[in-house]
């Protein structure tokens, strides 16, 4: 008995013994990987031009160049007008027009009859930085413009990239080949955002607050441009004094945007041939405006503070005004021998 009892305890011990060690081993915590969480993708911003608010995901890092363009019966049909980003419109002597077509989203290869510069040309191609394609100018202007900042290139000045047109008399055959006129841009970076863009045609402005309207009927001194609502299309298309507009190849000009600026027209320094002073747009300051996209008219006011600032156009609440996606034509209108009528 005495045997069985010793061998008891010693089993007893051994077994305190083990219960001991395993006590004093270090236990394995598991800590469960925690569910896998979903992150919702963030939806990148699809680069637009800047000139047009047309998305453009191969937008090529290119300045914008704005060119002089003729505007009398000798020089129409013009060439490379319907691939502008932005016409401006604006009255020189005799109270005819002349085009400053500026480029940037689309090149032509050809473009013109290219004419000279005037004082305002300033106020329109300092925001953009790019440079300005001419066919030369008064020495005075070419000064002034030169003064705020604007490169110039210049058929006068011996420039590459200019050629004379048989098909044309002279003064009205001076074109331009587009591309290798850029290549002497002295500016790389594209241009700053000169409007607002609504995100669609029909966020535009206009036609979120605007009134319908079928036509526009504008006056200078001696020419009265038109622009009539094309539904099928979806743009204004472009006459003058009732018979359309055309490119070379015969189509109708057009655009999503027209905006018109009520401008002051004031006596240049400058002298023409006859002797009279050249008008001069003043660029700065404020006024009244009408702005038409999307078959639609919003009247708005435009402000520009200095010639190398963009002009801005707001509403009368005060909100900046959106246009729609797409090309745009300006329209500087004198306020004392111009006029405006909307056609409903």
């Amino acid at each position: 008995m005495a045997g069985r009892h010793r061998r008891l305890a010693a089993l007893t011990l051994a077994a305190l013994a083990l219960t001991g060690c395993a006590s004093s081993a270090p236990r394995e915590t598991v800590t469960p990987s925690p569910a896998p969480t979903t992150v919702a993708p963030t939806a990148e911003a699809v680069p637009t031009w800047p000139l047009t608010g047309v998305p453009g995901e191969d937008a090529e890092e290119r300045p914008a160049v704005a060119v002089k363009v003729e505007n009398t019966a000798m020089a129409r049909p013009q060439t490379g007008l319907e691939e502008a980003d932005v016409v401006w419109e604006e009255m020189v002597e005799g109270g005819i027009t002349r085009f400053n077509a500026v480029f940037h989203s689309r090149l032509p290869e050809v473009v013109g009859p290219i004419r000279s510069v005037r004082p305002m040309d300033a106020g329109i191609v300092a925001p953009l930085g790019g440079p300005q394609v001419i066919s030369g100018g008064q020495p005075l202007f070419l000064g002034s413009v030169q003064e705020a900042g604007v490169q110039l290139i210049s058929h006068d000045a011996g420039h590459a990239g200019f050629f004379r047109s048989a098909d044309r008399r002279a003064p009205h055959n001076l074109y331009g080949r587009l591309p290798e006129l850029l290549t002497q841009a002295e500016a790389a970076e594209p241009p700053p955002e000169q409007f607002s863009f609504a995100a669609d045609g029909e966020e535009a402005t206009a036609v979120l607050e605007g009134e319908p309207a079928t036509a526009l009927r504008l006056s200078f001194p001696q020419t009265s441009p038109g622009w009539t609502w094309d539904g099928g299309a979806d743009r204004w298309l472009r006459d003058e004094a009732g018979e359309p507009a055309t490119s070379v190849a015969g189509d109708v000009l057009g655009a999503e945007n027209v905006v018109v600026m009520r401008v002051e027209v004031v006596a240049s320094e400058g002298r023409d041939q006859s002797g009279d002073a050249v008008p001069e747009t003043v660029m700065t300051g404020t006024g009244e405006a009408l702005v038409a996209s999307g078959g639609r008219v919003v009247p708005a006011t435009w402000s520009k503070a200095a010639l190398g600032e963009p002009v801005t156009l707001t509403t009368a609440a005060g909100d900046d005004v959106a246009l729609a996606p797409g090309t745009t034509w300006v329209e500087l209108v004198p306020v004392d021998r111009g006029g405006v009528d909307v056609q409903r």
